[in-house]
């Protein structure tokens, strides 16, 4: 999909971080967009900046763990938009907690939108897409996609699913009109850390300070950056996008040393709960 231009772009999380820069991204490529989140403020938030910068956006008030929901999202967007070509599913939230300290309701309400509302989202956009000449799935994973680290694994188990997910999809649509990618990214200054919820039985004081140095040491990559980098892998219709502070370099110790490197991370990470 080397020229976007002229076509129409779904974006989850869009109030925010990644969503919001890659919202601004793709209407700098031409396309119209239908820009979705639970946060309405921000969602009109970016919807304005997309204005200001000459571009056309829908708002959609979303929770993507509710299928039905979902469902309607799309029905609404091709009422409005009259077709689908590229559709980024990067809607997100986090816990901070350990395995011990995470309850299974805690662990099921994260799931249901970093994992579920992929898949809502990829059923209810997979049949317009591939109704198109040419269309793009944007999933989004994570780092810890790639690897899980203490603390996280919640967050990793869904990163993890959503990934598994979409290579077994890009393995059934080979052939087809539709190129399916993955994103990993690291490391990327946003408020997802700061806006994480704490388990139950978590130390909320621990949690704090964990949260705040993670965030001043690892999240050091601006969202546009990996904005662009996600527009490139569309558009050069990549399989994988790794980027953003510590990705790549994860992503290469994970294949070479699939036993150590897990290790030697986790090490590293523990530095960041004391």
């Amino acid at each position: 999909m080397r020229n976007l231009g002229g076509g129409v772009a779904v974006v989850t999380g869009a109030a925010s971080g990644i969503g919001r820069a890659l919202a601004l991204a793709l209407a700098a490529e031409g396309m119209t967009l239908a820009l979705a989140d639970r946060d309405e403020k921000g969602l009109h938030e970016t919807v304005l900046l997309v204005a200001r910068a000459g571009g056309t956006a829908s708002l959609h008030v979303l929770d993507v763990s509710d299928e039905t929901a979902v469902n309607a999202f799309a029905q609404d967007v091709l009422r409005d938009h009259g077709c689908v070509s590229v559709v980024v599913n990067n809607a997100g939230v986090s816990i901070f907690g350990t395995v011990q300290e995470l309850a299974t309701d805690e662990i099921a309400w994260l799931m249901n939108i970093n994992f579920w509302g992929v898949v809502y989202g990829t059923k209810a956009f997979l049949p317009a897409l591939l109704a198109q000449p040419e269309a793009c799935l944007v999933n989004v994973s994570s780092v810890f996609g790639l690897w899980g680290p203490p603390g996280q694994s919640a967050y990793a188990a869904s990163k993890f699913a959503v990934r598994g997910f979409t290579e077994a999809l890009r393995g059934e649509l080979l052939g087809t009109n539709v190129h399916v990618l993955t994103v990993h990214p690291g490391g990327i200054k946003t408020a997802i850390a700061r806006s994480s919820r704490i388990a139950r039985a978590a130390d909320p004081a621990l949690a704090a300070k964990s949260t705040k140095t993670f965030e001043e040491r690892l999240l050091t990559t601006p969202p546009e950056t990996m904005a662009a980098a996600i527009v490139d892998g569309i558009k050069k219709k990549r399989d994988r996008v790794v980027a953003g502070a510590q990705a790549p370099r994860i992503d290469v110790l994970m294949r070479l040393f699939p036993t150590q490197a897990p290790r030697w991370f986790s090490r590293r990470a523990r530095g960041l709960r004391a």
